[in-house]
C-alpha cells in the first residue's frame, strides 16, 4: 500500500484498543485484523496529541451519525470516501436494502479484501468497492458501480480532509454537494489551522511528513467552509462537547473564540433545501 494508505491501519489499531476495553463505546471485532502489525507500530510512532481518545470519539460520533441517518432518513446509499480499513459494513446494524460504497486506492482495497477474506458478508446489505484516486475523477466509477445520483446519499469523509491541499478540499466538498439529491447528508471531520502550527504537535506532524503522510489543511471556520461548498451545517462539535465526548476526552474544551488553539471538529450537514427539522 502507499504510505498514506497505511494511516488507515493506524486508526484501526486505535479502534482495536477501544474495542478491547470493558467500558468500550463501540465494538469493532475486525479492527485488530485489519490493523495488523503496521497499525500498532504506527500507533506507537504517532502517540501523543490526544490521538487515541480522539479516534475513539470520532468513530463513535460517525457510527451514530450513520445509524441515525439510514434509520431516520431512509437513505439506502452510503458512500465512504477514502474508506481505508473501515469495517462499518460488517459491524453496524444496517437496515435491509442498504448499499455501501467504499472508495479508496486500489492497493488498499486489495489488502483489506485479503485481510477480511474469511469474514462472511452480512445478510440484507451489499458492499461495492470502487478503486479510485479521489484527486481525479471518481464520480464516473461510482456511477458505474451502481450509485444513483438522483437518490439521497450519505457521504462519509472520515480522516481525509487534512491530507488534502485547501483547493482540493473545497473541490471535493463542492463536488459532493453538486452530486447530492435532496435529503442527502454529509458527515466527517476536519482540523483547525492552529493544529498544524502548534509547537506541541511538531513531533507528531514531523513523523507524518517523514512517513509520506503530511497534514496539509485546517480551518478555524469549518461552518463557513462547509457553507461555501454548498452544505447546510446541522452541527459542528469539538471532542469533549456534548454529543462528542462519550466519556473519552481527557482535556478541557476551550471556547471557540480563543485563538491559536489546536482543535478537531466533527460535523454533520444536510443539502440546503432539506435541513434537519428542529428538535
Amino acid at each position: 500500500m502507499e504510505a498514506v494508505s497505511r494511516t488507515a491501519q493506524w486508526t484501526a489499531a486505535a479502534r482495536a484498543l477501544e474495542s478491547e476495553r470493558d467500558d468500550r463505546i463501540f465494538d469493532d471485532p475486525y479492527a485488530r485484523t485489519v490493523a495488523a502489525g503496521t497499525g500498532f507500530a504506527l500507533l506507537e510512532r504517532y502517540a501523543g496529541a490526544g490521538t487515541v481518545p480522539f479516534l475513539a470519539i470520532r468513530t463513535k460520533y460517525l457510527d451514530d451519525a450513520v445509524v441515525r441517518t439510514v434509520t431516520e432518513r431512509g437513505i439506502r446509499q452510503v458512500v465512504f470516501l477514502a474508506a481505508g480499513m473501515d469495517t462499518r459494513f460488517h459491524r453496524l446494524p444496517w437496515p435491509d436494502g442498504v448499499t455501501v460504497y467504499e472508495l479508496d486506492r486500489p492497493a488498499l482495497l486489495d489488502a483489506k479484501a485479503a485481510m477480511l477474506a474469511g469474514e462472511p458478508e452480512p445478510a440484507g446489505r451489499e458492499r461495492r468497492t470502487v478503486a479510485v484516486d479521489l484527486t481525479g475523477d471518481w464520480t464516473g466509477p461510482l456511477k458505474e458501480a451502481g450509485w444513483h445520483a438522483e437518490e439521497p446519499v450519505l457521504w462519509v469523509v472520515e480522516g481525509l480532509l487534512f491530507f488534502l491541499p485547501e483547493q482540493a478540499v473545497r473541490t471535493l466538498l463542492g463536488t459532493l454537494a453538486a452530486h447530492s439529491a435532496p435529503g442527502s447528508v454529509l458527515a466527517g471531520d476536519v482540523i483547525s489551522r492552529a493544529a498544524l502550527l502548534n509547537p506541541l504537535s511538531r513531533p507528531f506532524l514531523a513523523a507524518l511528513r517523514e512517513d509520506g503522510n503530511p497534514w496539509l489543511f485546517g480551518t478555524e471556520e469549518p461552518e463557513q467552509l462547509l457553507t461555501d461548498c454548498g452544505w447546510a451545517v446541522r452541527e459542528v462539535r469539538q471532542p469533549g462537547e456534548e454529543g462528542a465526548d462519550f466519556g473519552r476526552w481527557p482535556y478541557p474544551v476551550v471556547a471557540r473564540d480563543v485563538p491559536g488553539v489546536p482543535r478537531s471538529f466533527l460535523f454533520t450537514c444536510d443539502t440546503p433545501a432539506h435541513p434537519e427539522p428542529a428538535a
